[in-house]
């Protein structure tokens, strides 16, 4: 890719990316406060401001590099944290708390998509970037969505799982936490990652086509 078309991608993109991971976060901590754990709030998380939840490596140079490589969107934001054991009911809010991130994720995936048709049906200067930045908005939120629902601890469908197992397994499955950045890693790396969400992003885009 050349430098032109890098610097058009990055302007396209660094909008949605930055939304994506504020609001996946912020919702984390919106969550947590809500069901009795005041960490996040505590330590400045709740917060849509960007440059809380940036981590350099995740948030910048990572997503950039797989952007100038033209392959799978990846990076991660700074992990808000949460303190379960303050939830009200810890395995069952815990579950909502892991959830609300995904769910910020499936919100802004239909935002973009309004604002989709709306480029689509308007003529003006506008409408071209606007539809651009829409379908990577789009692509992008429903890759932290789909990414995050994985049944990898510490990912929030790992944490989902774990709530719903009986304690004595959960507490069994709750150990392989320390392998699970290792899994995804080499999930990425051997390209079985595309192949395990292709279905579920033509599923996702399937319904964006039904109601959009």
């Amino acid at each position: 890719m050349g430098f032109d078309q890098m610097v058009q991608r990055v302007a396209i993109y660094a909008l949605p990316v930055l939304f994506a991971i504020t609001l996946h976060e912020a919702a984390h901590a919106y969550a947590a406060r809500r069901f009795g754990d005041n960490t996040a709030y505590m330590m400045g998380r709740m917060t849509l401001n960007p440059l809380k939840h940036i981590d350099p490596l995740g948030t910048v140079l990572l997503p950039l590099l797989t952007l100038w490589m033209g392959g799978f969107l990846f990076g991660w934001a700074k992990p808000v944290p949460v303190n379960f054991g303050a939830l009200r009911k810890p395995r069952e809010h815990g579950r909502w708390v892991a959830a609300a991130g995904p769910a910020a994720n499936f919100a802004m995936m239909a935002g973009w998509a309004l604002l989709l048709k709306l480029a689509i049906h308007t003529d003006n200067a506008y409408s071209e970037p606007l539809a651009l930045m829409s379908q990577a908005g789009i692509a992008i939120n429903i890759s932290l969505m789909l990414l995050n629902l994985l049944p990898i601890l510490p990912l929030d469908g790992g944490r989902i799982v774990e709530s719903l197992l009986p304690p004595g397994t959960a507490w069994k499955y709750a150990q392989t936490e320390r392998y699970g950045m290792w899994i995804l890693l080499l999930l990425i790396a051997t390209g079985m990652l595309g192949r395990i969400l292709q279905p579920f992003y033509q599923l996702m885009y399937h319904l964006l086509q039904l109601f959009f």
